[in-house]
């Protein structure tokens, strides 16, 4: 008989283990809780279950995504894969930077989640943790993936699109990696088992704030945040430009750094198709003067969690932190160049 795989699965709250309390729901349940009524779940693997932390995952920071990334490195020799239950608000930016931080895997890192408690008769709790396990259990699975209504998503690609569907989570840019069917496994696209040992990284660098553009924004908020932070992601109109009505002060304040002292990253507020900012005569007026990162098809939440980590590594030369922001990771770009 073939030995039962093992699973850890790692809680953090969210969701999936809140109950109704006078004050709205909160994350009180712990992890055995989690499985009642899931028992057939112990007779198809042997599964450990370990809190990490109890939060409504608003509250989550890159402090917790550190503290999975330990999890799992100090347990990862004894486990064939890992689920890690997890709210649904800010699952993307911890898919994401796990991405970043666990590198070369050879094992299922997957993350779940659900829209409404397990302990609900109407829930998708039930059927998310069993498709995740089915998903850890897999050796064809490895990477960190989001596995959420029956799709497979590379943790780099995830977003959450819809507040209160079962269906909240899509793949952006990117087709899904899979789909979990009556709990088989079907995958669409086909990773490459690393045969090297994982790379854990244990820093990042948490000094990297996000500009959202709006119509109308004044200069006067751009000079405390080039102050107090080492890199600024603009999240801007369309493909990508600065408008005129912080322009002037966005170059003067920017003109000061040499590259590499603050790092410029050029992304969109739109969800599909990514951005380029040679179109339009408000964005190549940055790339004349300037020398920026730009997403392109990248998601929000990759670009914002692998420039923390690129930046956690420690003194790196603009074209080395260039380098390393254009290198694939876990699907994350299609970009396989440095633009001229």
């Amino acid at each position: 008989m073939r030995e039962k795989k093992r699973i850890l699965m790692l809680t953090t709250g969210g969701t999936i283990a809140s109950t109704v309390t006078d004050r709205g729901l909160a994350p009180v349940l712990h992890g055995d809780e989690l499985l009642k009524g899931l028992e057939d779940l112990r007779e198809i693997c042997r599964m450990d279950v370990l809190e990490v932390c109890s939060l409504d995952s608003t509250n989550m920071t890159w402090a917790h995504w550190l503290k999975l990334t330990e999890t799992i490195e100090a347990h990862y020799d004894q486990y064939d894969g890992f689920v890690i239950c997890h709210g649904t608000d800010t699952m993307a930016f911890t898919a994401g930077a796990l991405s970043y931080l666990i590198q070369r895997l050879g094992k299922p890192v997957v993350l779940t989640g659900s829209q409404k408690p397990i302990t609900q008769e109407i829930t998708d709790a039930k059927r998310n943790l069993r498709d995740s396990v089915a998903v850890a259990m897999d050796e064809d699975c490895p990477g960190v993936q989001i596995v959420f209504n029956g799709q497979i998503i590379a943790g780099t690609r995830a977003k959450k699109v819809k507040s209160f569907s079962f269906d909240a989570f899509t793949s952006i840019n990117f087709p899904v990696l899979g789909v979990v069917q009556n709990g088989r496994v079907i995958r669409y696209v086909k990773e490459e088992k690393s045969t090297e040992s994982p790379v854990f990284y244990h820093r990042v660098h948490p000094k990297v704030f996000l500009l959202k553009l709006v119509p109308g924004m004044q200069p006067r908020i751009l000079k405390p945040i080039f102050e107090e932070f080492d890199c600024v992601i603009v999240e801007s109109f369309g493909v990508g430009g600065i408008p005129d009505s912080i322009a002037e002060e966005f170059f003067r304040l920017l003109g000061r750094y040499e590259p590499g002292e603050k790092i410029l990253i050029m992304t969109t507020q739109v969800t599909y198709e990514g951005s380029d900012v040679d179109v339009y005569e408000v964005g190549k007026r940055i790339r004349e003067r300037f020398r920026f990162l730009e997403a392109y098809d990248m998601t929000l939440e990759a670009v914002f969690t692998k420039i923390m980590w690129i930046l956690g590594i420690g003194e790196l030369s603009f074209e080395e932190i260039e380098e390393l922001f254009y290198k694939k990771i876990n699907y994350d770009t299609s970009v396989t160049h440095v633009k001229e």
